[in-house]
């Protein structure tokens, strides 16, 4: 194992800020794809980007733990740069764009991504493992 990283996301405190009017919170983190894929109705919608940013924050996390003696990343790559779509069967994938590729690419030993979504009790969570990829 490379790294672990875990986010947890109080719904409550997201649903504000998705309802903020003035924010450009949703925009800024996803993508076009991610907002396009988010399912109707408000509290569809929000379990279902909360858990993506969840996965978001989770897997700079893991990035970051894989890198223990070096600076950290947060911060390092925008979130929007990290894509959490499905699979065509719900199971939750992760892409990566522009600076977050060539950063992670630059930092890490090949890899795969492990990762999972939970919502219960107003919170949205995930984790992310990633994993070194050996031929095989």
């Amino acid at each position: 194992m490379l790294g672990v990283g875990f986010d947890i996301v109080d719904m409550v405190g997201f649903s504000e800020q998705l309802a903020d009017g003035a924010s450009t919170f949703v925009e800024v983190v996803f993508t076009d794809a991610e907002r396009g894929a988010a399912p109707e109705g408000k509290e569809r919608r929000l379990r279902y980007l909360a858990g993506r940013f969840a996965v978001k924050e989770a897997f700079v996390k893991a990035w970051s733990s894989a890198r223990l003696g070096q600076a950290p990343v947060l911060g390092a790559v925008a979130l929007r740069e990290i894509e959490i779509l499905d699979d065509g069967f719900g199971r939750p994938l992760l892409r990566l764009h522009g600076t977050a590729r060539t950063a992670v690419a630059d930092t890490l030993p090949p890899y795969r991504v492990h990762l999972s979504i939970s919502h219960g009790g107003g919170y949205a969570g995930a984790v992310v493992v990633l994993e070194a990829d050996t031929p095989g």
